[in-house]
């Protein structure tokens, strides 16, 4: 947490990979992972996955490449490959999006994690991952999530990281011609040093079972801090 009276602009994200014990976070500079992310989304996502963002579903794997091609590749929204080990392959995608280096807020966004990778280790700890570079890396003063109102389930992953729910933008945007009331949520760098903590406890191995099953929920950890 940096004082305001010596409050300089941050630096942009950069574009080493983060890597944790069970999953890379990788920036995307090329093409080599769409396939990956086809085969994840389409084999097991179905159009489901597509519901609440303002894209997809995909025709076929020449549309998704299209569309990652001028989508993936850009440095606002910075978007980022989630390749769970072992095995290697992108089974998701989230960004740091409406970098502001002058006020030191950004927001995490453009979120889709194939089934095979929701819910588990290797999701909360790539998270874990990019929360720890704006915070900790970066000095970035504020984090943004902001979801479809709708999106039961990505609120509940925004409470589950630790995030504050902030308010509610009514008829905020039509996507998909329907109306998005967004929910917005933040975290702060003065919340971070606690919340680390509780990823950190949480991801210790002995948390685990051996089918990967958590012990203790991140919730648990997060309540004694």
């Amino acid at each position: 947490m940096i004082p305001l009276d010596r409050w300089t602009a941050r630096p942009r994200p950069g574009m080493e990979p983060l890597v944790g014990t069970c999953v890379r976070v990788e920036p995307m500079v090329d093409g080599r992972r769409f396939a990956e992310l086809y085969e994840a989304f389409d084999v097991s996502g179905g159009d489901a996955l597509w519901d609440y963002l303002a894209y997809g579903p995909f025709a076929d794997r020449a549309d998704f490449e299209r569309f990652a091609e001028r989508t993936y590749l850009t440095p606002d929204p910075l978007f980022h490959a989630i390749v769970p080990e072992p095995g290697g392959r992108a089974t998701g995608v989230a960004s740091l999006m409406r970098i502001d280096p002058p006020n030191g807020v950004v927001e995490i966004g453009h979120i889709c994690l194939s089934p095979s990778l929701q819910g588990t280790r290797a999701a909360t700890e790539a998270f874990y991952l990019l929360l720890r570079r704006v915070f900790e890396d970066l000095g970035y003063r504020r984090l943004e999530w902001k979801c479809n109102d709708a999106n039961g389930s990505s609120k509940r992953a925004a409470e589950r990281l630790g995030f504050s729910h902030e308010g509610l933008f009514r008829q905020h945007m039509v996507v998909k011609g329907a109306n998005r009331d967004t929910a917005w949520y933040s975290i702060l760098d003065g919340e971070w040093p606690a919340l680390a903590r509780s990823f950190q406890d949480w991801l210790r191995p002995e948390n685990f079972d051996a089918s990967g099953r958590q012990h203790r929920s991140l919730a648990s950890f997060r309540a004694k801090v």
